[in-house]
């Protein structure tokens, strides 16, 4: 495929590039796939409000023949956020437009698709690990007594269910999610108990970057995981393995959000490119991140085997 050199992209090259980019962003874009989707009102603004259903009281008074009850309140708290937008451009000169070998577009689309998902990924993921539900791996006080020997075990996921399930947080589609670096998922996966994902059996649609299971958590592997850097005992790195049930966070749909490739031909500048040398292509999306309640999450604080 060409690159373009009129005023702008053809209708069907601008869905081609759309695709690629929003395929690439989905790839890297891990800690946005648990939250709950809020919808954008058309001219609503900056801010977006999600809904929080809290839990009804257990109705243990026994019900007197002929006399209704009084009955409960459906109580809803709305937790609001406030939308950024986000984006990133390239520039290609009339040199590599026509001296690459490669189809420079093409490239460029899904360089930027890896960048626009890393951008959201690693904003949502902040947000994430702001959560005040904390657990230290083998009890310590806190992430300065975090040692080398503090890993995330067996035992300390069974303890992080334990947490959300005291919590009444709900499963995702029958299970927890843990969100962790790849350095943690290292040490799990040497543990008798753990399931990789190839030799799951029930048929059920696998996450972008899950690894197996175990204990009823489903593990999802990020580069992008938190990582306190040198903040531990002796200045190690504490890692932040993030545990979900489902409605800890919300988010908006990328669709929703309008992720868009946008290409200006050279020539499009006026007298910012007076020779016609450059043309730049770029993304730009709205953002948002917001948790919703947090005893639906917990933050497990641990080091890793080197």
């Amino acid at each position: 495929m060409a690159t373009e050199t009129t005023a702008t992209l053809s209708n069907s090259v601008k869905t081609y590039y759309d695709r690629v980019l929003l395929v690439r962003n989905i790839a890297v874009n891990i800690h946005n796939q648990f939250g709950q989707v809020g919808r954008i009102a058309v001219r609503g603004g900056k801010t977006i409000e999600f809904r929080r259903y809290n839990s009804l009281t257990p109705a243990t008074t026994a019900l007197t023949e002929g006399v209704a009850p009084a009955g409960s309140n459906l109580s809803v708290t709305l937790v609001s956020a406030t939308i950024e937008q986000l984006g990133d451009f390239v520039k290609m000169s009339d040199v590599l437009e026509t001296q690459a070998v490669d189809e420079v577009g093409q490239e460029a689309a899904e360089l930027l698709g890896e960048q626009s998902g890393e951008t959201m990924d690693l904003k949502t993921r902040d947000v994430l690990a702001a959560g005040t539900t904390v657990q230290y791996a083998g009890g310590v006080a806190g992430r300065a007594n975090v040692a080398i020997g503090n890993k995330l075990t067996s035992a300390e996921v069974k303890k992080a269910v334990r947490t959300l399930k005291r919590n009444k947080a709900k499963r995702i589609n029958g299970f927890y999610v843990c969100l962790c670096h790849v350095d943690a998922a290292y040490d799990l996966m040497n543990d008798s108990e753990w399931i990789a994902v190839n030799q799951y059996n029930g048929g059920e649609a696998i996450y972008a970057g899950e690894l197996g299971r175990i204990h009823g958590v489903r593990f999802v592997e990020s580069t992008n995981a938190k990582v306190f850097a040198a903040a531990g005992s002796g200045g190690i790195d504490v890692y932040a393995s993030l545990f979900l049930g489902a409605n800890a966070y919300g988010i908006v749909s990328l669709a929703a959000l309008g992720l868009e490739f946008i290409y200006k031909p050279r020539g499009s500048a006026g007298t910012s490119d007076p020779l016609n040398q450059v043309s730049t292509a770029g993304w730009k999306a709205s953002h948002i991140a917001k948790i919703l309640q947090d005893l639906f999450m917990c933050r497990v604080e641990h080091a890793c085997t080197a």
